[in-house]
């Protein structure tokens, strides 16, 4: 498939003259992004978390207990960042931390009962905001949504 005058590909090319910063996908996630942190934020204030704490939420309570290194790579964040906001995390009794029985190197982070209590709330603020965002779009949208991101994000990988 060429980039021909009517390909958006090329108009989101910061290398051509012909660059549109709204063709650029990676303004637009940027928008994107921002303005569900901006519409999530407050929700989440309600309830006395943060994004980041939020995040860490949503992945434990996919899976726990998990490595502070594991958090931090599928929360897209810095390991000393993880590090600290577990440590903050901890205080507010949202989750425990220690050692791995396997490998001492390894600190595991757990939801606490409260934790876990504050993790129904965050879903509870956030599926709002979820179902909002994406009205309009089938199944099948979603799906080409989720693989074209996924896609995406392989290709950046394999530079």
């Amino acid at each position: 498939m060429g980039q021909g005058r009517d390909d958006n590909r090329r108009l989101g090319d910061p290398g051509t003259p012909a660059f549109c910063v709204d063709k650029y996908p990676f303004f637009l996630l940027n928008r994107l992004v921002s303005r569900y942190n901006g519409a999530l934020e407050p929700r989440l204030r309600a309830i006395g978390l943060d994004i980041p704490s939020w995040r860490v939420l949503m992945i434990l309570g996919e899976r726990h207990p998990r490595g502070v290194r594991d958090l931090a790579e599928a929360a897209v964040i810095p390991l000393s960042t993880m590090t600290r906001i577990v440590q903050r995390m901890a205080a507010a009794d949202l989750v425990a931390s220690g050692p791995s029985a396997d490998d001492a190197r390894v600190t595991l982070v757990a939801l606490t009962p409260h934790g876990e209590a504050t993790l129904e709330k965050a879903r509870s603020a956030a599926s709002p905001l979820y179902t909002r965002i994406i009205a309009g779009l089938s199944a099948a949208d979603f799906d080409q949504l989720t693989h074209l991101l996924d896609q995406l994000y392989v290709n950046l990988a394999e530079g």
